[in-house]
């Protein structure tokens, strides 16, 4: 199979990968965000009540806990395509 068709193939795995990753690290930042702030939910940037860098930092954190967890995912994914079809999915 050409890398292009391998990667079209995977599509519809990356898209099931980058929901799975979302659901995730949700549920690892809001434990993460009730540790470093003691609080329940993580500030939002149109809550008045909240400081820039308080709202700053909470999204980088989240961003930051979504992307290596969507990595961790997508890497795993690829992976185990591979491993059935002998293709690895971003070449």
């Amino acid at each position: 199979m050409s890398s292009k068709g391998a990667k079209l193939v995977y599509r519809p795995i990356g898209l099931l990968g980058g929901v799975l990753a979302g659901m995730i690290s949700g549920a690892v930042f809001k434990q993460v965000w009730k540790r470093v702030a003691d609080e329940d939910d993580a500030p939002d940037a149109l809550q008045s009540e909240y400081r820039m860098r308080e709202v700053v930092l909470a999204a980088a954190l989240q961003g930051a806990i979504f992307a290596a967890t969507k990595a961790a995912i997508d890497r795993l994914g690829a992976r185990g395509y591979t491993k059935l079809t002998g293709n690895w999915p971003g070449d």
